[in-house]
């Protein structure tokens, strides 16, 4: 397979993870207490980094947020939005690093999937705290801990869950996907 047949591919695969994450929160926004818990646009932006790589991962994840905004009013840009940039950019980038780095197995993709889910949640946290000065809400310990774990626990459970079972399944099912890393 040619480099550019490749390249279209991981553009088409990209792009759907994109509208993947416009789509997702629609639906999980159904679920009473627990939608916005779970995460929704973190998943295609994962799966975008496994399957595409780190870099097509990092544009996906630091578009989607603020498409989403553009286009539906949600997340809010400021601090909410402009924060998972940064943290879905650290989830495609991450994921897609470490699994082209480490060798093929399933124990790859769950160290990959847990590395890129912490450096999110820890960059997502650094921003907050810097864009705490032009916000002019504070952000503190308690709110970190808050917003990039103890709220978020439905979403990484889901995610730990669904997100290997999708890229093995895919890599088995589209063999290009695991010889062009």
């Amino acid at each position: 397979m040619s480099n550019n047949t490749i390249r279209i591919q991981k553009l088409v695969l990209s792009a759907a993870c994109l509208a993947l994450c416009m789509v997702l929160p629609f639906l999980t926004g159904q679920i009473p207490e627990i939608g916005s818990m779970l995460c929704p646009m973190h998943i295609p932006v994962l799966l975008c980094g496994f399957l595409c790589g780190p870099a097509w991962g990092a544009v996906v994840g630091a578009i989607a947020p603020l498409l989403r905004f553009a286009l539906f009013g949600m997340p809010p840009l400021m601090p909410t939005g402009a924060a998972m940039c940064f943290e879905l950019a650290a989830y495609g980038a991450v994921a897609g690093l470490l699994y082209r780095a480490l060798p093929r197995s399933t124990r790859s993709v769950y160290l990959s999937l847990i590395a890129a889910m912490l450096c999110g949640r820890i960059l997502w946290g650094i921003v907050r705290v810097l864009l705490t000065g032009v916000t002019g809400s504070p952000f503190t310990w308690a709110a970190f801990l808050s917003g990039a774990f103890t709220s978020a626990v439905p979403g990484m459970i889901l995610h730990l869950l669904l997100i290997p079972v999708i890229v093995l399944a895919l890599e088995r099912a589209l063999p290009w996907l695991k010889a062009h890393k």
